[in-house]
């Protein structure tokens, strides 16, 4: 008997990874590419599903195959997760009507918020939530399509996520894991029977519009010839729902009990913490983790490698141009000055709320700022108070979760292209005043996705999630530096004011900017 491999393909914001991964959990072949986010108006954040998701998927499968010279007959199983929770819209074909609207940091359904809370009342949705409707609900992106644009809500067969979009294009059939599909499309599922909910999907869209719930690492259904024939993998393999991006990434991170933490460090900053119970905070999110019986309290920061490249863009084109001219990456050499720039960059506090902000403002109509500018600083103290904004904003959260009895929190496990940069890494730790580790290989969601693959198909050694920690090998850990962790402590007061003390500020400048 050969040996088995599993293939995972992660779809992030800006991205798409995947992996294949041996029988003993090495990894034998990784391959990315990259894509673009469309931005056409204030708050509205797209991709084209079809080229973006669909296409990488397909060159990253084929191209894992031709890397690792494995027989495709021998991947025993696939797995796929995609940025969530998004809505994209799908005729009987699974052909996408329009394109996809993203998760959370597309904010332009504030209209349907409104609408779905005066239909429900608040105590109804603080019910269902823990907390008011965000951004990141699909309820109100669905509405948001129904309201603006009938036809295309007209000729929706299903209404998908990413990875639900994507096992579908695999499989032929519509799935949504139950981590997705109970948290982010609810309350149109009934959360003990896991089917859609009639009296509550009536005013949003039909029944049989949305997907099928199963367990992430349910088998969906296998490749059909169709999908063979575009992805280089064999007919007949088995793919497992799937999940998203950020889920499986925690996977991939250890977090498969109580007081693990994920701090994914990407485009965006997403947190996922193991807890006991289901924790209600309106200011956090929660959720039933996809490890079944664990459940989870999370947040996210719009904006993290996003500011690091707005920053490379805008601020560093020549560090850009060097690297295109065959010269270090860019981002290095934006980093030069910064480590000598002191903690709290001489008196600099950034907000980071370039795209609005998810938790734990939830105000698509935040806006950036950089406070305290003087004629002494220069471009480094302004990016390193770029990099130390994210910092405060995951301390801001992690406090916020912290302050609930019930939960623990015992290991920050750090992944994501931000642990490519051990100063932002040490800032971090430093602001927090908690260690932070990294694993061994950041391969990503990617690597989850596998894994959940091979846990899908009981293959020996990946017999329960408590299993696949045998497989994350530890890497380095960042101690906090206790003395700068005290100058941050100020500096963090500062930063949490700043956004009340210019919050009608900013709704004015965004109102004013949507107008024109």
């Amino acid at each position: 008997m050969g040996n088995a491999y599993f293939m995972g393909i992660d779809t992030g914001t800006n991205s798409s990874k995947g992996v294949l991964m041996d029988e003993s959990g090495k990894v034998v072949a990784l391959h990315a590419t990259t894509h673009a986010m469309t931005n056409p108006k204030p708050n509205h954040y797209e991709h084209d599903a079809e080229k973006d998701w669909w296409g990488d998927f397909c060159t990253i499968s084929k191209a894992l195959i031709e890397k690792s010279g494995v027989d495709p007959k021998d991947i025993k199983a696939v797995g796929a997760s995609a940025l969530g929770a998004d809505c994209l819209p799908v005729d009987k074909d699974c052909n996408p009507l329009r394109k996809a609207i993203l998760y959370g940091i597309d904010a332009r359904a504030t209209d349907e918020m409104a609408q779905l809370t005066e239909m429900y009342g608040e105590e109804q949705i603080l019910a269902w939530y823990g907390r008011p409707l965000c951004s990141s609900d699909v309820m109100p992106k669905i509405l948001w399509i129904k309201n603006k644009e009938p036809e295309v809500y007209a000729k929706a067969h299903k209404f998908l996520t990413g990875s639900s979009y994507i096992t579908a294009k695999l499989t032929g059939e519509y799935v949504v894991d139950r981590f997705l599909g109970l948290a982010s499309f609810n309350p149109l599922y009934d959360p003990k029977t896991w089917q859609p909910v009639p009296k509550y999907c009536e005013p949003i869209c039909r029944p049989d519009q949305l997907a099928t719930v199963k367990e992430a690492a349910d088998i969906a259904g296998t490749v059909t010839a169709k999908a063979a024939a575009e992805t280089g993998l064999a007919e007949g393999t088995p793919v497992i729902t799937g999940t998203d991006d950020s889920g499986a990434e925690a996977i991939s991170s250890g977090v498969v009990k109580p007081g693990q933490m994920m701090l994914q460090l990407g485009s965006s900053v997403y947190m996922i913490l193991g807890t006991e119970t289901l924790v209600d905070d309106e200011r956090l999110w929660r959720e039933e983790f996809i490890v079944p019986g664990l459940c989870d309290i999370s947040a996210g920061t719009n904006a993290a490698g996003s500011l690091t490249k707005w920053y490379r863009d805008n601020i560093f084109p020549e560090a850009l141009a060097l690297e295109q001219e065959g010269g270090p990456d860019a981002y290095q050499t934006m980093m030069e000055g910064v480590e000598a720039v002191p903690a709290g960059s001489e008196g600099l506090v950034t907000l980071p709320y370039f795209a609005g902000e998810r938790t734990p403002v939830n105000d698509p109509k935040a806006r950036g700022v950089v406070f305290g500018l003087t004629l002494s600083h220069t471009r480094a103290h302004l990016y390193r108070s770029a990099l130390e904004s994210v910092g405060y904003s995951i301390a801001q959260q992690i406090a916020l979760m912290e302050s609930h009895p019930e939960v623990h929190l015992d290991r920050i496990i750090a992944v994501g292209g931000g642990t490519q940069n051990p100063v932002w890494m040490q800032i971090i730790a430093d602001i927090l005043g908690k260690p932070v580790d990294t694993p061994l290989e950041t391969v990503g969601a990617c690597f989850g996705d596998a894994m959940m693959a091979a846990l899908a198909v009981k293959h020996p050694g990946f017999e329960s999630y408590a299993s696949l920690t045998s497989f994350i090998k530890p890497g380095r850990t960042y101690e906090p530096d206790m003395e700068k962790h005290k100058v941050y402590e100020t500096y963090q007061k500062v930063y949490r004011a700043l956004y009340e003390s210019t919050k009608s500020l900013a709704h004015t400048l965004s109102d004013a900017a949507v107008k024109e």
